[in-house]
């Protein structure tokens, strides 16, 4: 069974604040022209999308160096117990099934804070965000895609990105306003699928396998 990860794409849906608005609009139609087109205009980091390097860190590697392969593969879930809004977490308030987070993790981490069910309202712009030394720990147990719910690892509205640049700032990749989480195993394979723009990210069709 396939499970969507992904946030639809759909005309004024949230986004980061300052980044551009989603527009999804006619262009042409069934009457006049014989076909449905739509006209879309988005930001590259609209909805459910993948971060490259180039978006934090000058001269970083853009999309248009990123394989499937590293966004594609076995993944951990790890879950934030009830957490207030606007707070910090750290690696010993994550669970891995129930327990620790084990001491050496695969490439991919999802991190389950259960804000997705927030998208799209102002309560979204206050999530839980991790601590940079979580990042630090977790980078150094293997992680090097980091997959959050929120809208971003960091703290939204901030005026640093601590966690983009220890991931970005490695050469690693985030994955944004991932969904779907609630029912998924502590491990589980994963793809995050994006298009295939040349940029500093895209949106991305997350499928858990």
């Amino acid at each position: 069974m396939l499970r969507d990860l992904s946030h639809p794409i759909r005309d004024g849906m949230m986004v980061y604040p300052g980044d551009p608005s989603v527009s999804v609009r006619p262009a042409l139609s069934l009457e006049a022209d014989g076909v449905e087109v739509a006209r879309i205009d988005m930001g590259s980091h609209t909805g459910t999308h993948v971060d490259a390097p180039a978006h934090t860190v000058a001269g970083g590697r853009t999309m248009a160096s990123v394989s499937l392969d590293e966004l594609v593969g076995e993944a951990v879930v790890l879950r934030l117990g009830s957490a207030a809004a606007g707070s910090s977490y750290g690696v010993g308030e994550l669970t891995l099934d129930g327990g620790a987070v084990p001491d050496e993790l695969p490439r991919i981490v999802i991190v389950d804070t259960g804000w997705a069910q927030w998208f799209g309202s102002e309560r979204a712009l206050q999530h839980p965000f991790m601590s940079a030394s979580a990042a630090r720990e977790l980078w150094a147990r293997g992680m090097r895609v980091l997959a959050v719910d929120t809208l971003s690892p960091d703290e939204t509205g901030g005026s640093a990105f601590p966690i983009h640049d220890v991931v970005l700032g490695g050469d690693g990749l985030i994955v944004e306003n991932v969904c779907g989480l609630e029912e998924l195993p502590g491990r589980v394979e994963v793809g995050f699928f994006p298009l295939r723009l040349e940029g500093d990210g895209a949106p991305v069709r997350g499928v858990a396998f």
